[in-house]
């Protein structure tokens, strides 16, 4: 049975209503279409410069936007279905937080990005902005995963979303980072904000709930959708907003390149660092995809396919061997219950991610890019800055990114931390019943068993 504090009966419904009426009221003062999407402005400029239907933003960035869309809600969800009983919580919560972060990014993106004329203009790529936003929440999700309330996440979420936001003004405007797949401003700062919300978070008595806190064969299989989908569309994810033709084309392939080297290290290393050489599936499920994140921020430079390949193999090592042997120390020294181990999967490779990107930038030349200097590198083409400072800047938007994380993590931590949000006690972690109807279960578990037994005793001692 539910216990009182953790019964959402009010606390949900309450905090869904207000974010939904509030987000509403927002979008109908703020938010209007974009000339791509309004029928009036597209129709004249269509007139205007002659130009076809097919030349609508649509066209182009819509089947980028849909492999996003599906790494967000069954990539990212399913991934974290290798608890045994929490993947009502994973699947269910993941939706919850995706369907409301997508809308509160488009307004605080559109808030530094967006604005004309005291408006917010959305279209296609401010979809798939708004998704990538959501996704740096869903890493973070994945650090306090099984030991916080739905009304907790949503809270997160709302803060997170708004400090991405700020964090992604900085670098890419303020600045002038690149970093189209996101290795900052995506994996790097997801994952340290919650590494420290679940710092903050942190349950001495957790281990309470630690028989829970593992996998069984179907739910690890369940989780392995998950994997299998962000990495098929992992290139899609990096290449959504880069500029059409060569850029696109180059950052899909650096990425494809890139995963694949990564895949062929993790199962080296899962069996290498295994007494007795067997692949453990928390390894392949999550440092498989590293390479991902390590090749975002230089996917669209001229890494070349060979260094993407090096950079992948460099995620996935790296990845393994801290799920083997950093993750135990975070928890024993520094307290940090990273449940999904993001720290290996987005932290490190997205730090990997953004120191490779600041030696590509600083090492670009006009013999290499061309006429392509104009689309990677703006500044360094039109002479106001050099390509060593280009390589600077992007050392400064990797500094700003974990100080905003970290800051911002620290004070959201405390925040939630407060006794009101119906989060689920030490002894009841990672466990879905304390907030769903289980179909199945109608005593606990331990009851279920001891009728079971007693039923097989009966005949043998009578």
């Amino acid at each position: 049975m539910t216990d009182y504090k953790t019964n959402l009966r009010l606390k949900l419904p309450i905090t869904c209503i207000i974010l939904e009426v509030i987000l509403i009221i927002l979008f109908a003062t703020l938010v209007q279409y974009d000339d791509d999407t309004d029928a009036k402005h597209w129709h004249e400029n269509m007139e205007k410069h002659n130009e076809s239907n097919y030349e609508n933003e649509f066209y182009f960035r819509y089947p980028s936007f849909q492999d996003v869309h599906v790494m967000i809600f069954i990539g990212f969800g399913f991934l974290m279905t290798f608890l045994q009983r929490y993947g009502f919580s994973s699947v269910g919560f993941n939706f919850l937080i995706a369907a409301f972060s997508l809308q509160w990014a488009t307004l605080m993106q559109g808030f530094f990005h967006g604005m004309h004329g005291g408006k917010i203009h959305i279209g296609v790529e401010s979809m798939i902005n708004a998704d990538f936003c959501t996704g740096s929440v869903l890493i973070s999700f994945g650090a306090v995963l099984g030991k916080t309330s739905p009304v907790q996440l949503l809270l997160m979420a709302v803060f997170e979303v708004t400090l991405f936001a700020v964090n992604e003004f900085i670098l890419l405007t303020a600045l002038g980072a690149r970093d189209a797949g996101g290795s900052m401003t995506i994996h790097t700062f997801g994952a340290y904000f919650g590494l420290v919300v679940a710092r903050v978070l942190y349950r001495p008595q957790l281990s309470k709930s630690q028989h829970k806190n593992c996998s069984v064969y179907h739910s690890d299989l369940f989780a392995m959708i998950g994997t299998i989908y962000l990495w098929m569309f992992w290139p899609s994810f990096n290449s959504a907003i880069t500029e059409h033709g060569d850029d696109q084309h180059r950052t899909a392939m650096n990425t494809y390149y890139s995963l694949a080297a990564c895949t062929l290290a993790t199962y080296a290393f899962s069996s290498l660092v295994s007494h007795d050489g067997k692949l453990d599936m928390v390894h392949i499920q999550n440092a498989a995809l590293a390479g991902g994140v390590a090749v975002g921020t230089a996917g669209e430079m001229m890494l070349t396919p060979f260094g993407s390949m090096i950079v992948g193999f460099l995620a996935g090592t790296i990845s393994t061997l801290g799920f083997k042997y950093l993750s135990p120390i975070l928890e024993s020294k520094l307290h940090i219950q990273d449940t999904c181990g993001v720290h290996n999967l987005h932290g490190m490779p997205g730090v990997l991610g953004a120191i490779v990107g600041a030696i590509t930038a600083a090492l670009a030349t006009e013999e290499v890019y061309g006429e392509g200097m104009k689309d990677v590198f703006p500044d360094v083409s039109s002479g106001d800055i050099t390509a060593s400072f280009q390589g600077v800047r992007q050392a400064i938007s990797l500094a700003v990114t974990l100080g905003i994380a970290l800051l911002g993590g620290l004070i959201v931590g405390f925040i939630l931390r407060l006794p009101i949000y119906g989060a689920p006690p030490d002894t009841n972690c990672f466990e879905d019943s304390i907030y769903w109807e289980v179909p199945g279960e109608e005593g606990t578990h331990e009851e279920m068993t001891t009728v079971q037994v007693e039923d097989v005793e009966k005949p043998i001692n009578g």
